[in-house]
């Protein structure tokens, strides 16, 4: 489990670039979510603007968390723990992450190329598989 120094750089750069507009960029993320996955919309009990906040928070928290991995997992476990009382499934990671890409690309518009996005596609897959193996583990 580890990025490069570079790809962290990338990555935290990049998301400090996003807070500004936190409310479109998680009203883009819900969007393409859904549009992804419509059968993930009925999980998300709360508003969605109220979601959107949560979204934005986490993601500071673990692109912050970048610097400290081993820090990091256990917040990522109790996350997923709560994920999987919400009836978020192991397949679910899936269009979130893509999700996620698409409204990165869009958020980033020029800024968006090939190195930036295999640096998120690696954060992502850390993310995801420390959250899939602690709350989907057999």
């Amino acid at each position: 489990m580890a990025i490069t120094a570079r790809q962290k750089q990338l990555v935290q750069q990049s998301f400090a670039k996003v807070e500004p507009i936190a409310e479109q960029a998680a009203e883009i993320f819900y969007t393409t979510l859904f549009e992804y996955d419509p059968s993930l919309r009925p999980l998300f009990k709360n508003s969605i603007k109220s979601q959107g906040q949560k979204l934005m928070a986490t993601l500071k928290l673990a692109v912050a968390g970048l610097d400290d991995l081993d820090k990091l997992v256990p917040v990522l476990q109790s996350l997923a723990e709560r994920h999987v009382g919400y009836g978020v499934k192991a397949k679910d990671f899936t269009p979130v992450g893509n999700a996620l890409l698409h409204t990165l690309k869009v958020g980033l518009g020029e800024q968006w190329n090939a190195e930036l996005r295999q640096a998120w596609v690696d954060t992502i897959h850390i993310v995801a598989d420390v959250m899939k193996a602690h709350a989907f583990a057999k």
